[in-house]
């Protein structure tokens, strides 16, 4: 009798982990955001309307650009914290060039201050030691102090690059476009390509990685370049939306990105994260802060909201 309880119990199991792997981990996700847009389309008779779609997406976009190459450091167990002020950074070095120098010698020194700071971020943390928490959360306060020294704590207009931020091409803005070409490389690459395979290998067990060849700290190293570079692009973006570099335009991004990141399913040791479930949690994010700004709430009420969510999806 016990054996054939063992056995039924044993049955029973096996058949709820069989249904339990049928179930999509991203399925809750799905849920939460169908049950987002029932509510604010109901509490909002602007949430269901075409050019309102447009807007929410080319926001969460700006947020994308960078989540990608930071979806790729937390699966591989570190995190950059220094996003938003490197993203204020460069807006404020855009205004200022394009300003004196034109346009082409302001993408330039863009691109060139995110390179030059992921190889900072990557230094430090790969050669010296230093944790990826701890540098780039000092660079977070670095980077503020000269986004405010650049423009002496004032904004800074900029004229004739309203189109890399507002620009539609097929009725498309053009942060979309931008988002959706370098969300499907990031997807390749960590499908398809032996330095995806490796991030994952490195978040999954650092130690075997290193036993079986993999250079973690190069790897690593990239990564923190990427996640620059890409903050660097971000904010390009959304200094050419508000045609104006401004010492607080990249506040609090780092919160959204890390909220969309553990949203979509990351585990924060590392080894664990999908493309699709950042875009996904990114999307959350993004109609949330739609939702109650048609809803006439205050804006500190979306920070209050992010960090609730944040804290909620990690629980």
């Amino acid at each position: 009798m016990i054996k054939n309880r063992a056995k039924s119990v044993t049955a029973g199991t096996e058949d709820g982990a069989k249904k339990s792997r049928k179930i999509p981990e991203t399925a809750p996700l799905i849920a939460v955001l169908v049950l987002m847009m029932m509510y604010f389309s109901i509490a909002s008779e602007y949430f269901f309307q075409v050019e309102n779609f447009r807007n929410i997406l080319a926001n969460a976009a700006v947020t994308g650009i960078v989540c990608i190459p930071s979806t790729f450091l937390i699966i591989a167990g570190h995190i950059d914290l220094s996003v938003g002020s490197a993203a204020a950074v460069s807006g404020m070095m855009l205004a200022q060039v394009v300003n004196s120098q034109g346009v082409a010698l302001g993408m330039l020194a863009v691109l060139a201050f995110g390179l030059v700071f992921g190889c900072f971020n990557g230094f430090l943390v790969t050669v010296v030691g230093v944790n990826s928490l701890i540098t780039t959360l000092g660079g977070l306060g670095f980077l503020y102090g000269v986004a405010l020294l650049i423009g002496n704590g004032q904004t800074v207009g900029m004229n004739d690059f309203e189109w890399l931020g507002t620009a539609q091409p097929l009725k498309i803005p053009l942060p979309i476009i931008i988002f959706a070409v370098i969300a499907l490389l990031g997807a390749i690459t960590l499908r398809y390509t032996k330095f995806g395979r490796s991030i994952y290998a490195i978040g999954s067990n650092p130690n075997a990685a290193r036993v079986v060849g993999i250079r973690s700290n190069r790897i690593i190293f990239q990564t923190f370049i990427l996640s620059a570079v890409a903050s660097a692009l971000a904010g390009a973006v959304l200094t050419s939306q508000l045609s104006a570099g401004s010492p607080n335009s990249g506040l609090g991004l780092e919160l959204q990105v890390v909220t969309a990141i553990v949203l979509g399913g990351a585990s924060l040791a590392g080894g664990r994260v999908s493309i699709f479930g950042t875009v996904l949690g990114l999307l959350i994010v993004g109609i949330l802060n739609n939702g109650l700004i048609l809803m006439d709430v205050p804006t500190f009420w979306q920070r209050i909201a992010q960090g609730l969510m944040l804290i909620l999806a990690v629980s």
